[in-house]
């Protein structure tokens, strides 16, 4: 059809003629109502925004020279963090030549984990990142 007809259509209709792909040969064309169609596609941009989950990362810090309450404390605090959904980095944070233990720190650590072994899975083994040991662990699906 030419464009000619395809607009006296569309006016004839009280609605747009919309190009929908310009690379095609012929170009294809379609009879609609424009802003009907771009609330439509907001609408469902923002239904897609609704269903989508956040990411929250929930940090946990210690020393190398932690106690065991404290660690239990810690590890109570990870624990509800992920029964909530969100992901736990914990890391152990050495403090001027405490980084001499860095083997304590990865040993706290790997604890840490086997601790929360039913509560998440570890996404990332203790590594050194500066004065800082990391390790994440994600929680486990429902």
């Amino acid at each position: 059809m030419s464009v000619r007809d395809a607009l006296a259509k569309a006016q004839a209709a009280d609605l747009d003629l919309v190009e929908i792909s310009p690379n095609a040969n012929p170009p294809v064309c379609k009879i609609i109502d424009y802003k009907k169609f771009l609330f439509e596609q907001k609408k469902r941009s923002k239904e897609l925004k609704a269903k989508q989950t956040k990411v929250v990362v929930k940090e946990i810090r210690m020393g190398p020279n932690t106690e065991e309450h404290d660690f239990n404390f810690k590890l109570n605090h990870a624990k509800t963090f992920l029964k909530e959904g969100a992901k736990v980095k914990a890391y152990v944070f050495f403090k001027g030549r405490t980084i001499v233990f860095k083997d304590r720190g990865e040993i706290l650590l790997l604890k840490f984990a086997q601790e929360l072994e039913e509560y998440g899975s570890l996404e990332q083994m203790p590594k050194l990142e500066g004065k800082k040991m990391i390790m994440m662990i994600n929680p486990k699906k429902k």
